[in-house]
């Protein structure tokens, strides 16, 4: 697939265990980019955008999704009394579940820093140092201070996103310089010295001030469009969703949906967009139960069972893109679902994978609500509607490769 500037192979869940081996057959691992010179330069506008996005993001995602079922999880076992909300066991298991949200802008200083090719370490501090404990306490206190005179904006930038990102590709630049500048013998120290001299002032005083607005505005513009017709959003998120991940433009929401819930703590937008992997699942029982063949009967249940586990490209690749009359029906199951939760006031509370485990995600922490019990219930609703549709579309005495 050709997809934002990339040449994309669908394989799925085995990718981990395949890349390496293309790696070194290629001689990839020998391969690296010229000095100075950043992935993200590269392409359209677009493209870079997301590109930076991605590889911010990306390698965090398995543990993302790991944190958020360890907080469904915890949120269960408080709801049912098993265990409380102050106990050891508790706090341990939380801090293992919240650290990866809290800590955020070190992560992504981290990421962001090899996206620009910079110092990652470097990028991992400047994400450190606009969370120092200190500077938070001074937040909480509600203390003024000044760099050199200069009133800073004091801002709790603890599970921001944007602000380090943009703090990374400014200090990549400053590194650039200086590396151009100073003589090899002082690189080593004064690059990475001077880098934080001048990139962490300059975060707390306007880059972080400049992207939390910039954070806050998407969040306002999104919700407020969204908020305005929670039914007509919830219809079109939940029916084109899977349509926009084929056409490769779903990487525009991405940054906007995690900003989302970093910022807000939760996200309607993102508990919509859950439903249609179980319309997925619904197109692929209907294909199964419809179909003759038992080689094609069998590929339909098995993609029922990977878009459970929440895995949506065997069912896109075998059985939607053959034939694409039959994404209509994961459209329309999708879309009703989707209007109903949204109108419902359904939300995502916490990183989760697709699926069966996407439920764990919509749990309040405050307790069990319309997010559990009506996300449920219009998964159910969307994998039902969109069965009995696909069950319509597809002739029975033949596979979807031969229509």
């Amino acid at each position: 697939m050709n997809r934002g500037g990339q040449y994309q192979v669908i394989i799925g869940t085995e990718v981990s265990d395949i890349a390496p081996v293309v790696r070194e057959y290629i001689g990839a691992e020998n391969v690296t980019a010229p000095a100075g010179k950043s992935e993200a330069k590269e392409g359209s506008l677009f493209d870079r955008f997301f590109k930076v996005i991605s590889g911010c993001i990306t390698p965090m995602l398995g543990v993302m999704v790991g944190s958020g079922m360890i907080k469904g999880v915890l949120a269960i076992l408080v709801t049912f009394g098993l265990i409380t909300n102050t106990s050891g066991t508790y706090l341990a298991l939380y801090a293992a579940a919240n650290a990866v949200m809290y800590f955020m802008p070190v992560l992504i200083g981290f990421s962001a820093a090899r996206v620009f090719k910079a110092n990652q370490y470097t990028g991992a501090v400047i994400g450190a140092a606009i969370m120092y404990p200190t500077l938070l306490e001074a937040i909480t206190l509600g203390e003024p201070l000044t760099f050199l005179r200069i009133p800073m904006q004091l801002i709790n930038y603890s599970q921001s996103l944007l602000p380090a990102i943009a703090a990374v590709w400014a200090a990549s630049h400053v590194e650039k310089f200086l590396k151009n500048t100073l003589p090899q013998i002082l690189q080593l120290m004064f690059v990475p010295a001077l880098t934080l001299a001048i990139i962490v002032p300059l975060t707390l005083l306007a880059i972080g001030p400049v992207m939390n607005l910039v954070s806050t505005g998407l969040s306002t513009v999104v919700l407020g469009i969204f908020n305005f017709s929670p039914i007509i959003g919830g219809i079109l998120f939940g029916a084109f969703w899977q349509l926009m991940v084929v056409l490769g433009l779903h990487g525009a929401f991405i940054p906007v949906l995690i900003n989302n819930l970093v910022t807000l703590g939760s996200d309607p937008i993102n508990a919509v967009l859950g439903l249609t992997v179980w319309a997925l699942a619904g197109v692929s029982l209907g294909y199964a139960l419809k179909v003759k063949d038992k080689g094609e009967k069998s590929l339909g249940f098995g993609n029922l069972a990977s878009c459970l586990c929440g895995v949506t490209e065997p069912t896109i690749y075998s059985i939607i893109i053959p034939n694409f009359k039959i994404f209509s029906a994961a459209w329309i199951g999708g879309g009703v679902a989707g209007g109903i939760l949204a109108a419902l006031g359904g939300k995502l509370y916490s990183f989760g994978g697709d699926g069966l485990f996407r439920i764990p995600a919509m749990i309040n922490p405050a307790g069990l609500d319309i997010s559990f019990y009506g996300f449920i219930a219009c998964a159910l609703l969307a994998m039902a509607v969109s069965a009995v549709i696909a069950y319509f579309l597809v002739p029975a005495e033949k596979s979807i490769k031969e229509y």
